[in-house]
């Protein structure tokens, strides 16, 4: 599909540079066919069904913003992808000022050699020293906020808890799966209360989420691998509950992605550990999941196309026009949507 059908206008207004407070305050579309409602988040309870499953990512954001130096230039490093227990791959800011085999010295002791560059301007970074590189990016790196809210205000430190999901556990994501920022303790208790289930999965999200589709053609994209795990407990879990008619719900297209990676043709669920670089558009058919909590994403990328695919490009495109005209806060910090196609609405 021609990627310009992907495209729409947003005011840079209605782009978000800090989050909801409460964050289940934040407001809720919610898309049923091709019906739309107001909501909050808070109101998710009412708006699901006992017996439906939601399916949380449970990465956590590292400090992945890195800014060094090489000699006289100074290098900017934003990882995306572990590659072994002391090597990321990395985009690099003024990466033509790095050769294979440079040290970039990213202050308070934190140095990285450069392994190998790759055609997409990437590069493999070795870290240096004993210490795990968890903890030279606890001391040396910085929250990895979107460029959208990175280049409107710096990173301080309110964004460390407010760009981490309460499910947070496992290191290793260079963005949040920011549907599940909106979760709090108190709507968890009032989900339970309503008889929806909910179960966890680990994709680590990487920078790649952010690159924009270059492309003219949805067929020439590339998306970049991600790795992801699904425990055969949770797979078996999910099953049971589609085969006594819950809904599975993902929450954000993270958690979206992984589990149709894990499930066969015969919709299926099953145990999963590895790479999924799975780029979903329109005309693709879905087998795992029922519905998908979501925030509103930037035009022509591959997650407005994500959700293109599962409710219609012209349900989609309508259901922005309506977000943007009643004032609803774009992106990783903005509002979110409760996304039902026709089969399961």
């Amino acid at each position: 599909m021609r990627v310009e059908l992907f495209d729409f206008d947003l005011p840079t207004d209605r782009i978000a540079l800090r989050p909801a407070r409460p964050r289940d305050s934040a407001r809720l579309l919610a898309v049923r066919g091709h019906a739309l409602a107001d909501h909050l988040v808070s109101d998710l309870p009412r708006l699901l069904l006992a017996g439906d499953v939601l399916v949380f990512n449970d990465t956590r954001v590292i400090p992945a913003q890195l800014e060094g130096r090489r000699g006289e230039a100074r290098v900017g490093a934003t990882l995306h992808k572990r590659e072994g227990t002391r090597e990321w791959r990395a985009f690099l800011r003024n990466a033509k000022r790095v050769r294979v085999g440079d040290d970039i010295d990213f202050g308070a002791a934190v140095r990285a050699s450069v392994r190998d560059k790759a055609d997409d301007g990437s590069a493999l970074l070795h870290f240096g020293g004993d210490e795990p590189v968890e903890l030279l990016l606890e001391r040396a790196g910085t929250m990895p906020l979107p460029p959208y809210i990175a280049s409107k205000r710096a990173v301080d430190e309110a964004d460390r808890a407010d760009y981490q999901t309460m499910f947070a556990q496992e290191d290793g994501a260079v963005a949040a799966p920011t549907a599940a920022l909106h979760f709090t303790p108190a709507l968890l208790e009032a989900l339970d209360a309503a008889g929806i289930g909910r179960e966890t999965l680990t994709l680590h999200v990487g920078a790649g989420t952010f690159l924009p589709v270059k492309a003219d053609d949805t067929v020439d994209h590339k998306m970049h691998a991600e790795w992801g795990r699904i425990d055969k407990g949770t797979a078996d879990r999910l099953n049971a509950a589609r085969n006594t008619g819950g809904r599975v719900i993902a929450v954000g297209t993270t958690s979206l992605r992984l589990l149709e990676s894990a499930t066969g043709d015969d919709g299926i669920i099953r145990p999963f550990e590895g790479d999924t670089a799975i780029f979903i558009t329109p005309g693709y058919r879905f087998r795992a999941i029922d519905g998908l909590i979501t925030n509103f994403h930037l035009p022509k990328s591959t997650l407005f196309m994500l959700v293109s695919a599962l409710m219609g490009l012209d349900v989609m495109q309508a259901a922005y026009a309506h977000a943007i005209e009643a004032g609803y806060r774009f992106y990783s910090y903005g509002d979110s949507s409760l996304l039902l196609p026709e089969r399961s609405a």
